[in-house]
Formats: C-alpha cells, sequence, structure tokens
C-alpha cells in the first residue's frame, strides 16, 4: 500500500519509519522535501498513486494565526488529494479538542476535523491525549528557579510511540467515517505529571497548583479526558519516565 505521511516532526517521522517496516510504500513529505502545505507546492508530485494519507502537519504557531493555518492547508490537501484520486484521509487531532474554544490553536483543530469530514474523501479522525514528550516542555512555560506553577488539569497523556501504533492500523485500514480516541492508561492531574517528572529528573523545586498558569489554564474541567471506548494504550508515564 503507497501512504504519504505529511510532516516528519516527532509523530511523522516515526509513522513513516513504523508503515515501512510494516512493509508499505511510505513517502515523507515536509518543507525540506519541496512540500509546502499553505502554498499547495510539491503535494501533487507528493501524492502521487498514493491511496491514504495521513496529515501529521503542525501549525508554526498557537494563535489565531493557527485558525488560518489549519483552514488553508486541509482546503489543498484535500483538492490535491482528490486530484491523485487518494481513498483515505487521516488526520491526528486532539481529545476534547472542540470543548475548548478558548484556545486558538484548538479552535484551529477543531476547524481541521470539520472541513475533513465535509471533504471528498472517506475519513478516519485520530484524537490523542497530550504527549508524554510534551509533558516537560509544558512544565517550562510557567517555571522559573524557584518552584513549577500548574494549574490541576485532569489528563490522560500517552507516549507518541503509541500514538504511532494508533495511526499506523487506522491508515492502513477501512476508513473509520468518524473518530478513535486514544489515551494512556492513568489518569493524572496537571501538577500531579509535574511533580512525577521533577522527581524523575532529580529535580527538588515544588510544583505550585495555580489555576491561573500557562497553556492549560484555559481548561475547564475534565474535558481532555477521553469518553468511553478510547483506544488504552499500554504505555505508563512512570515507565517511560524511567525507560
Amino acid at each position: 500500500m503507497k501512504i504519504t505521511v505529511i510532516g516528519t516532526g516527532l509523530i511523522g517521522s516515526q509513522l513513516a519509519a513504523e508503515l515501512t517496516a510494516r512493509g508499505h510504500e511510505v513517502t515523507a513529505a515536509s518543507p525540506s522535501s519541496g512540500v509546502d502545505l499553505l502554498t499547495g507546492t510539491g503535494l501533487d508530485a507528493a501524492l502521487v498513486g498514493a491511496e491514504a494519507v495521513v496529515n501529521v502537519s503542525n501549525s508554526p504557531t498557537f494563535d489565531e494565526q493557527s485558525i488560518e493555518f489549519f483552514r488553508t492547508t486541509v482546503g489543498n490537501l484535500l483538492a490535491a488529494g482528490e486530484r491523485a484520486g487518494v481513498r483515505h484521509q487521516v488526520v491526528l487531532s486532539i481529545v476534547g479538542v472542540d470543548q475548548v474554544p478558548e484556545l486558538d490553536y484548538y479552535r484551529g483543530k477543531a476547524l481541521q476535523e470539520t472541513l475533513l469530514r465535509g471533504g471528498p474523501t472517506p475519513y478516519s479522525i485520530v484524537r490523542a491525549t497530550q504527549f508524554f514528550e510534551f509533558m516537560e516542555p509544558t512544565m517550562s512555560w510557567t517555571s522559573d528557579e524557584a518552584a513549577v506553577r500548574l494549574p490541576a488539569t485532569p489528563l490522560q497523556p500517552i507516549a507518541s510511540r503509541d500514538v504511532v501504533d494508533a495511526l499506523a492500523d487506522v491508515a492502513t485500514g477501512t476508513p473509520l467515517g468518524g473518530i478513535l480516541d486514544i489515551a494512556g492508561p492513568d489518569r493524572f492531574t496537571l501538577d500531579e505529571i509535574g511533580r512525577m517528572t521533577l522527581a524523575a529528573r532529580g529535580d527538588r523545586r515544588p510544583v505550585v497548583v495555580d489555576d491561573q498558569a500557562g497553556l492549560f489554564a484555559a481548561v475547564h474541567g475534565d474535558v481532555l479526558i477521553p469518553r468511553p471506548g478510547t483506544r488504552l494504550a499500554p504505555t505508563r508515564y512512570e515507565d517511560w519516565l524511567n525507560g
């Protein structure tokens, strides 16, 4: 099966390798390979012969410009896919993405889903919870030498490796025509994750609960916790930290 992966970052690079290991023919498309989603440059060539496309590209910003990024890139990708005869469009999204309208980036991702649903090609949406790999960068936004300040936002994070496995399964299967939620096995509050992470790194700074701190201050309640029927991944955060 020929599959084009759009984006070669944390997920895209692993996904291209996983699909190749499973015996599929993979084209990895990104600016470094001459593909520009915003202008459409290089898309037609990247999709020649592709049966499925997996879009794991990301906006370069998290502000209101991200909304226009997703609007433009989805339009370009759907049009190019229709010209190429692509039979399955897959996108990676976020659990609860439509429940946090206060965040421009989440509104952009929700728009991405809406445009995909209304497009001409059978589709699948894979919504993942927050990646393990993003926990430390998230903490750094609200940290100083004395303390780490984090809201007590409920999360159920997942390893990027497990996200890749789910995406590979979906991309090589029948289009879902809907959403698959995936999450890690354990639920924490963000401040608990902070304490676990600092302890594993030998960092003695305290974690202070501050519901106004950082990106997740805009999240209310447990909207980022997956629903019943979610595919639960095997990797535990504590094992990943200490691995």
